[in-house]
C-alpha cells in the first residue's frame, strides 16, 4: 500500500537529508549561538568528539539492552495489560503526548474539513517563521522577551 510505501522510504529520505545536511556544514562550517563571528583555535571533530560520541552511544544502547533485557514491563503503558472487550470502548483513549495538539485541534473544531485544515496550516506556520525573520542577528541570545519568556517557562 502507499502507506507502507511512504514508511519505508521516509528514513532513506531523513537519512539523505541528513547527509546532505552534514554536507553543507562540512562546506561552509556552523554557526556559534550569539551570531558574532569568532576566530578561536578549533578542534577538529574527530578523534576527539567521535570517540566521546562512540563511548555515549555504547553506554546508551548497553542501558537500553540491559532494560529491555531484565525489565521489558518496566515503562510500558499498564493499559497493555487489561484484557480487551470487544464490546466496551475504554472512556480514557487519547493518543500519545507527541500527538495531543493535533488530537486538540481536530476535537476542538466541529467540521472534519475544518479540523484537518486547521492541524494542516497549524503544521504549515512553523514553515513560514524562517522566511518572517528578516533580522539581522539571527540569535535569540540578546532578545529581552526571549529572556523573560525562558525564565518564566
Amino acid at each position: 500500500t502507499r502507506f507502507f510505501t511512504f514508511h519505508f522510504i521516509l528514513p532513506f529520505i531523513i537519512a539523505g537529508a541528513s547527509m546532505l545536511h552534514l554536507l553543507f556544514l562540512h562546506e561552509t562550517g556552523s554557526s556559534n549561538p550569539t551570531g558574532l563571528n569568532s576566530n578561536p583555535d578549533k578542534v577538529p571533530f574527530h578523534a576527539y568528539y567521535s570517540y566521546k560520541d562512540a563511548f555515549g552511544f555504547t553506554i546508551l544502547i548497553s542501558l537500553l539492552a540491559t532494560l529491555s533485557s531484565f525489565a521489558p514491563n518496566l515503562l510500558g503503558d499498564p493499559d497493555n495489560f487489561t484484557p480487551a472487550n470487544p464490546l466496551v470502548t475504554p472512556p480514557h483513549i487519547k493518543p500519545e503526548w507527541y500527538f495531543l495538539f493535533a488530537y486538540a485541534i481536530l476535537r476542538s473544531i466541529p467540521n472534519k474539513l475544518g479540523g484537518v485544515l486547521a492541524l494542516l496550516f497549524s503544521i504549515m506556520v512553523l514553515l513560514l517563521l524562517p522566511i518572517l525573520h528578516t533580522a539581522q542577528q539571527r540569535t535569540l541570545m540578546f532578545r529581552p522577551l526571549t529572556k523573560l519568556v525562558f525564565w518564566a517557562l
